[in-house]
């Protein structure tokens, strides 16, 4: 039985008392929000706070506010939340999908939107136990010096692997990040690095408190898929999202953003000069499908057959423009 290791829980009922909480051990202590990825990690002995800093109670993370700039969603909202609002599920469709796709029902009633964002990345030689880390000699993101993914590597590439963070790219949204230092508001775009030891901008200090989505046109549309071994529970081997403007079969400031691959979202280049606001036909659509292909190289960071994974891709965003553009 894999056992947590003793820490301090602290559970404030502001977003200040947590950054206080936490400033007294900057070190040493860990916020925690559903809990739903940190407490495994915590058990696997990847982390060994001090303190965990709960956000749990904060009543004030837990918000959905119109305002005339767009849509502002609290970072404590479960995912369950974000899945079933009317609001998101009308105007930020690829979003509501994507929470909804997260796990499984009492994962997705436990999880956040916020901690979706600052989800650990993933390998299959960090995310074990202790003894079997050992056993392999550790690796770059924890305890040792060598990346068994890329011989020779000297960063690690541990798998980004959240749901929510593509549409988020897609829709163009913001993170609102607070620290004992002020607020900041950061673009969704750089908010991610491509390290799978850090792999978000957010300082250890701060915490993520909302997420800004702006007005979005009416003839907007997005869909998100994942690939995984399971309907629930697992964690995305790839994941898609695909976003367009415009009448149906019009190909107007398409975007297609892929999850799963390295340690932050991708974000397909070069569709505008292939579409041109076409209409989508036969070999328009090859066209996309190979675009992605050719920019997507997945690695042996998770526990399938990279190029199957590459393949499977190329089917996700046939069936992603054949939804969109056939009905």
């Amino acid at each position: 039985m894999l056992t947590l290791p003793e820490f301090d829980l602290i559970q404030p009922e502001t977003v200040e008392a947590a950054l206080h909480a936490f400033a007294e051990y900057p070190d040493e202590a860990l916020l925690m929000a559903g809990g739903t990825d940190l407490i495994p990690n915590l058990k696997h002995g990847l982390h060994t706070p001090r303190r965990v800093v709960s956000l749990s109670r904060v009543k004030s993370l837990r918000c959905v506010n119109e305002t005339s700039q767009g849509l502002e969603l609290g970072a404590g909202l479960t995912l369950t939340e974000i899945a079933s609002h009317p609001l998101i599920i009308d105007q930020y469709s690829a979003l509501a999908q994507a929470a909804g796709q997260v796990a499984g029902p009492q994962l997705r009633n436990r999880g956040t939107l916020g901690g979706n964002l600052c989800l650990d990345t993933r390998c299959v030689y960090i995310n074990q136990t202790h003894f079997w880390r050992k056993a392999l000699g550790y690796c770059l993101k924890k305890d040792g010096t060598v990346c068994h993914v890329v011989p020779g590597g000297t960063r690690c590439v541990a798998a980004f692997s959240a749901d929510t963070p593509g549409p988020l790219l897609l829709y163009r949204a913001k993170v609102r990040l607070q620290s004992l230092r002020g607020i900041r508001e950061v673009e969704m775009g750089a908010f991610f690095r491509g390290d799978g030891i850090r792999n978000t901008i957010r300082e250890p200090d701060e915490i993520l408190t909302s997420v800004l989505l702006p007005p979005i046109p009416e003839s907007s549309h997005g869909m998100y898929q994942k690939l995984r071994l399971r309907e629930a529970i697992d964690f995305p081997l790839l994941s898609l999202t695909v976003g367009w403007d415009g009448p149906k079969g019009a190909l107007q400031n398409l975007a297609i953003i892929v999850g799963g691959l390295g340690a932050k979202p991708k974000e397909i280049t070069g569709l505008g000069a292939l579409i041109n606001d076409q209409l989508l036909t036969s070999e328009v659509a090859e066209k996309i499908e190979k675009r992605v292909f050719d920019q997507c190289h997945p690695l042996t960071n998770l526990s399938t057959d990279p190029e199957w994974r590459r393949r499977v891709l190329r089917i996700l965003v046939r069936r992603s423009l054949r939804s969109f553009f056939t009905g």
